[in-house]
């Protein structure tokens, strides 16, 4: 019986890892973390009766020990004290943003498997995860494709690797997204997400965090990484090897089936998720990207080769400026807008340590709320 942790158990991620767990049987839910939706995890509690409880607020830590007589804890100590727990033998992290990379850190260090849905955690501290990147397994369809295809290839072998982008929402609307409403910015066409995630897919900045994920997973340089777009989204990625050949990972657009191979890698087992029926699909489209159009993809791509701490300052003003429009404050050009100030103003460091890295967060989060407050007079 495999113990696992799941930190973010109430987003998304989390319950469908803990469907997952269900369908496989052979797994136990030992811990749960959850930021602020205690009635969620108070089911899950219910139902999964796990060892340990993490939340961020101390008073609700508290009325759920006395409640469930669980053994809890609370706030960022309490995630990486569940996240290092010698019972624990896997790491489900699905903690949303910065907040994502200590415990990662942590759970490494101790030598657990990390199945890694936070690609925050390796965008700001790729440089500090990759050591340990042959205990991480990438829950998220572009990674867990590519992960499988170059199972038991050489890197000579590699000429490149595609991601491919769904589009979003917006893909065929009319050229101007200024007046672009919160509800029709979430209506991912094909997956279902929470709503930072749905954002960034939206404006394509996901995808560039998936390339800075890809650098580091798999070893790759940023002229080996490549994006098209493909509204489909059945094909998750694409490999080019050296001799021209391609090879493609296609499934239905479920994000229980990269969970479950996280969790059961090296071995492939049944899972939830409907077979492919091929004859039903009406074709397969490729088309690239218009940077005019989705200028968040290469400000990423800016930030991934510059390096350093220029990543991290990337995704806090995207964090920022993400906030700021699900709550009305921003336009949803204005994303971008406030991204790019701050990552010109930007001044990196090179090779941030971990304090180092807290701090470009913390600046940069400081400078994108500046740049909101200008912006937001103008909604």
């Amino acid at each position: 019986m495999t113990n696992v942790a799941i930190l973010g158990s109430t987003g998304s991620i989390g319950n469908q890892t803990l469907q997952v767990l269900q369908h496989l049987g052979d797994y136990r839910v030992y811990g749960l973390s959850a930021y602020s939706d205690i009635e969620n995890l108070s089911e899950q509690i219910r139902l999964y009766q796990p060892e340990v409880v993490v939340v961020n607020d101390c008073d609700a830590s508290r009325q759920l020990r006395d409640r469930f007589g669980v053994r809890t804890a609370c706030g960022e100590p309490g995630l990486l004290e569940l996240a290092g727990d010698p019972n624990v033998d896997l790491v489900v992290m699905a903690v949303v943003g910065f907040a994502a990379l200590a415990p990662t850190l942590r759970a490494l260090e101790t030598g657990k498997k990390v199945a890694l849905a936070s690609k925050e955690a390796m965008v700001v501290g790729g440089h500090l995860l990759a050591p340990y990147r042959s205990q991480i397994a990438p829950i998220d369809s572009e990674h867990c494709a590519v992960w499988q295809i170059l199972s038991g290839r050489c890197s000579q072998e590699i000429d490149s690797v595609i991601l491919t982008a769904s589009g979003g929402p917006f893909l065929h609307q009319p050229e101007d997204l200024s007046t672009v409403t919160v509800d029709q910015a979430l209506q991912h066409p094909t997956w279902k997400m929470g709503g930072k995630i749905s954002i960034d897919s939206a404006t394509l900045m996901n995808k560039g965090l998936e390339v800075i994920e890809a650098h580091w997973l798999f070893s790759l340089s940023y002229e080996q990484i490549e994006v098209v777009i493909h509204p489909q989204s059945v094909i998750h990625s694409l490999v080019r090897f050296v001799d021209g050949s391609v090879l493609a990972h296609m499934a239905a657009p479920d994000m229980r089936l990269p969970i479950q191979y996280a969790l059961t890698h090296p071995g492939i087992r049944p899972s939830l998720v409907s077979k492919l029926d091929l004859t039903a699909l009406s074709g397969l489209t490729f088309m690239k990207y218009d940077p005019l159009r989705f200028p968040c993809l290469d400000l990423a791509l800016q930030a991934g080769k510059t390096g350093g701490t220029m990543p991290a300052a990337l995704n806090a003003a995207n964090e920022v400026a993400v906030a700021s429009f699900l709550n009305g404050r921003i336009a949803f050009t204005d994303i971008a807008e406030i991204i790019q100030a701050v990552i010109r103003s930007h001044r990196v460091v090179s090779d941030p340590d971990f304090e180092q890295l807290v701090m470009a967060d913390h600046d940069a989060r400081e400078a994108a709320v500046q740049f909101v407050k200008l912006l937001e007079r103008k909604v």
